[in-house]
């Protein structure tokens, strides 16, 4: 294990670890250096004081094992004392209510709908933050491989090392992760099994960003891939949809049904359906789920963990009659 570091008066050379092999290298100053302000890593690096088997490096560049690593001398705020040991003792009591799954290396997060995955403009009470409770003596703190909109539920993958990290981070570079959500839609798309393949790019509004459909070539476009598959519809006005998508952009499954004509249930970004009435007794929440993650695990086999519908998904279900149990056919759809 790389030991954390806690003083750099002067310039000193670092030879990148088998657990950092992977690691990006802002990364790589924030496992090393816990007191070391973002801010100030990025500064570094972009000033050129920073210097990777004697070149100049991107903070997103990804480092191996064995590069040398040039670090300038560093101004490194002492650790702050975690301030209230009640709120901590909250927090992971909380994170372990809702864990799925937990090894040595990564643990499986049921997230909740509503609650932020990470901090932004005015948002307080974000799982990144409640994991940092979770901080072992080494200084190593779970982090999180992957993000969840804050209203989508279900699984979550989080690592608990640095080793563990970095071969999940390679494993979601690589597309080797699978992941399978559900989804409540109006109507019922034709056909009822597809590929949906569009370009994506953010635009901003007044008051929030929204990922728009784009033409291949446009500034901040990227490509987007999702197969969907209807598992069981009711009265042709709603579709349970069970959803792969094969990249992970930002707000992809939201867009993509939007762009298909069948936007899901309750989206506040998304659902632009004209005189649409709400069926009785659904919640106008987001009916997306993040169902099933299967990885391969970092030291061997494979984690496969599945989460249950959220309480305001488990609603409709039952109003609606659909039963979870039922064979759900987008385990046919191809991984690309």
């Amino acid at each position: 294990m790389t030991a954390v570091q806690t003083a750099s008066k002067g310039v000193q050379t670092v030879t990148v670890a088998g657990d950092e092999n992977g690691m990006r290298l802002d990364r790589f100053f924030e496992a090393r250096f816990p007191g070391l302000s973002f801010s100030h890593i990025q500064r570094i690096i972009r000033k050129g004081e920073v210097r990777v088997n004697g070149k100049r490096a991107q903070p997103k560049d990804r480092l191996q094992a064995g590069q040398a690593v040039r670090i300038p001398p560093l101004k490194l705020d002492a650790p702050k004392p975690r301030e209230n040991a009640t709120e901590d003792q909250k927090n992971r009591a909380f994170i372990k209510s809702i864990t799925l799954y937990e090894d040595d290396d990564v643990m499986v997060l049921n997230k909740p709908m509503g609650l932020a995955v990470q901090g932004g403009s005015g948002t307080t009470r974000h799982l990144d933050g409640m994991l940092g409770s979770m901080t072992g003596k080494d200084g190593q703190r779970p982090r999180l491989v992957h993000r969840l909109d804050k209203d989508t539920a279900g699984c979550l993958l989080v690592a608990k090392t640095r080793f563990a990290a970095s071969a999940l981070a390679k494993t979601f570079r690589t597309r080797a992760a699978r992941k399978i959500y559900w989804a409540l839609v109006a109507g019922v798309p034709k056909p009822r099994q597809g590929r949906i393949s569009t370009f994506l790019a953010k635009e901003e509004r007044e008051d929030e960003s929204l990922m728009r459909i784009a033409k291949h070539g446009d500034e901040g476009a990227s490509h987007a891939v999702t197969y969907y598959a209807v598992v069981e519809t009711a009265a042709r006005q709603l579709s349970w949809l069970s959803l792969k998508p094969v990249t992970g952009r930002t707000h992809q499954l939201r867009a993509h049904m939007n762009h298909v004509g069948h936007p899901i249930v309750g989206d506040p970004k998304y659902f632009f359906k004209e005189n649409w009435e709400f069926p009785g007794g659904i919640q106008n929440r987001l009916h997306l789920l993040a169902r099933r993650i299967v990885v391969p695990h970092p030291r061997g086999g494979t984690i496969d963990v599945t989460a249950p519908l959220p309480p305001h998904m488990q609603q409709s279900w039952n109003l609606i009659g659909f039963d979870t149990g039922r064979y759900d056919p987008i385990v046919e759809a191809p991984e690309e």
